[in-house]
């Protein structure tokens, strides 16, 4: 069936950000990155509009030149729009990771460079390119130990899987003509991949909101903290970050100093975590505690259970338990970093 650009594009103009228009042109590869991303966030969309036509001539390629090209044609170049994709892509599966999967065995040995691996293939494997993915999973796995329990660790692993992508590129082989698949299969296929990659994300951001956003809070800073020697380099770099909260702020009416985003916030993180709650009991305290009374009884325990002044066996490790638990605390009712 032979493709229009015509639709193409209105595919893409009403839901491109939702890859329907890739899904039209069977770039199920393409398709699921703008899924997860949201249209390459935002940026691979707009920049569609001048490569539509391109897609769509590929997607009406005759199936029999094409399968008569030669099989030993020489790997495809080296774009640095699909190297700084592969980059960036991988560095957001790993910090999703960060965010959902953080609290299983192994995680920054196995499961964080897996991710980052899987985000750097995909965007290796949009249109007629791929790479090695066992080659690519490796260099992950290789770096990941040396950047163990790092918090930017997503960016060196991205880095060293992009290179090894960009070293084993290749053409994908040759589909028999006449070869297509249906559309309830490859539907099938990307919602399962859709929902892998969403499942842990949307239950740590509903059941575990605060430590989320805290986690997020601390990933911005220590990235904007790399540019401390170039203030205008780290404004322009913390704009952009705060860009969709921004546009969030206009669509709703809000404005981005207002005191009522202040209050969303402060709703968003009334909720207190399981370890939170257990701080609380350690120290004594209600869910109403203010950051005075925690640190007053932090005091009070602490000088009680301090092993210089109780004899008991177990006061150095209550000690301790207090101290952690006061720290947790703590963190909650640090001040916003950014204003």
């Amino acid at each position: 069936m032979v493709k229009s650009v015509m639709v193409a594009y209105a595919l893409w103009a009403v839901s491109g950000p939702l890859g329907l228009h890739h899904l039209y042109l069977r770039r199920d590869s393409h398709a699921l990155l703008w899924m997860l991303t949201l249209g390459g966030f935002g940026f691979g969309w707009v920049r569609e509009f001048i490569r539509i036509p391109a897609y769509v001539a590929e997607a009406n390629q005759d199936a029999e030149k094409e399968r008569k090209r030669p099989l030993s044609r020489a790997p495809p170049s080296v774009g640095p729009i699909r190297f700084a994709g592969q980059v960036c892509v991988g560095i957001y599966f790993g910090t999703v990771a960060l965010i959902g999967l953080n609290s299983l065995s192994f995680f920054y040995l196995i499961v964080l460079p897996l991710s980052v691996g899987a985000g750097v293939h995909l965007v290796s494997s949009v249109g007629q390119q791929t790479s090695d993915l066992q080659k690519t999973m490796t260099a992950c796995l290789i770096t990941s130990p040396i950047f163990y329990g790092s918090t930017l660790s997503p960016l060196p692993i991205s880095l060293a899987a992009s290179i090894t992508a960009a070293q084993h590129r290749r053409f994908k082989p040759h589909r028999p003509p006449g070869s297509t698949q249906e559309l309830g299969p490859r539907l099938y296929r990307l919602g399962l991949a859709w929902l892998a990659f969403s499942a842990p994300l949307g239950y740590c951001i509903f059941h575990n909101t605060t430590a989320t956003l805290y986690y997020l809070s601390d990933c911005v800073a220590a990235l904007l903290n790399m540019f401390w020697f170039l203030p205008w380099l780290r404004s322009v770099v913390e704009y952009v970050l705060l860009m969709p909260y921004r546009i969030l702020c206009v669509f709703t009416g809000g404005g981005y100093y207002e005191e009522a985003w202040r209050k969303v916030l402060e709703i968003l993180l009334k909720e207190y975590t399981q370890s939170e709650k257990e701080a609380l009991q350690v120290l004594s305290l209600d869910v109403e505690a203010s950051l005075e009374e925690i640190t007053r009884s932090y005091r009070e325990l602490a000088k009680t259970w301090h092993p210089d002044h109780n004899s008991r066996k177990d006061a150095e490790a209550m000690f301790m338990r207090i101290h952690e638990a006061y720290e947790v605390l703590l963190r909650r009712h640090r001040p916003h970093r950014f204003k």
